[in-house]
């Protein structure tokens, strides 16, 4: 532990108070910043100008990062007959009906994300207790109540990602791995930026992104700047 605070605090001596870095720089730092030996998670925190108490300030979608996140998702389908098939057959790490319904209500939350059929959601809904407080329930809005199961099981194990603003209207969204280069993770940033953007709710009012931080597994935050929507790709400083 002590050993893991010394480098924490090494690479957070690296990053300058009150300056703002431009992606290309930021996810440069956080790569040259992460205290771990493992292969990290490099995570992009905004805070938004929202009040998600209100519904109509609930920010909340899905995108699909054009290099995937680095990990391959675990992904369980609840359908039965053809679905189910189709479902096995896009890569679905476990597919069931009733008896996968049963399972799950008794604490099973091994898996990364779930899909279900329309018919099953009666009975699914009911799995809120476990799933709700995981993200990990099934909805439409995200895709993942759907006929077209095997489109969902790929996206999922292609790099879509879900976001959902938090009650202190803070949105946190994966880009990739540490492995990955530089360009690679601007790229999924500005995947997600953009549709982040465009599910601004219309009464949100002042400034949409208020704050936004770049950080790996364990590593220092690094201050995003935000407010560049182009040319990410290329060293811009802030």
């Amino acid at each position: 532990m002590a050993t893991r605070s010394k480098n924490y605090r090494k690479a957070a001596e690296r990053i300058h108070d009150g300056e703002i870095y431009a992606p290309l720089q930021a996810v440069r730092l956080a790569k040259e910043t992460a205290t771990t030996k493992f292969d990290s998670t490099v995570e992009v925190v905004f805070r938004l100008g929202v009040d998600p108490r209100k519904a109509d300030q609930m920010v909340r979608g899905t995108v699909n990062l054009p290099h995937g996140t680095g990990k391959t998702a675990r992904v369980l389908v609840f359908a039965v007959g053809d679905r189910a098939t189709q479902a096995i057959e896009a890569g679905a790490d476990e597919v069931g009906g009733d008896e996968l319904i049963e399972k799950v209500a008794a604490g099973y939350t091994d898996f990364d994300a779930a899909v279900a059929t329309p018919d099953l959601m009666g009975k699914v809904g009911r799995l809120g207790r476990v799933l709700g407080p995981r993200g990990l329930m099934p909805n439409p809005k995200t895709g993942t109540v759907t006929m077209d199961v095997a489109k969902a099981v790929n996206d999922i194990k292609g790099g879509r990602i879900e976001f959902r603003v938090d009650k202190h209207s803070n949105l946190h969204f994966i880009i990739g791995k540490t492995s990955f280069d530089d360009v690679r993770l601007v790229e999924n940033y500005a995947a997600a930026q953009e549709e982040i953007l465009r599910l601004k709710p219309a009464s949100s009012k002042g400034r949409y992104i208020t704050k936004a931080t770049v950080t790996t597994t364990m590593g220092p935050g690094i201050p995003l700047d935000a407010t560049k929507t182009r040319n990410l790709t290329t060293e811009d400083a802030s």
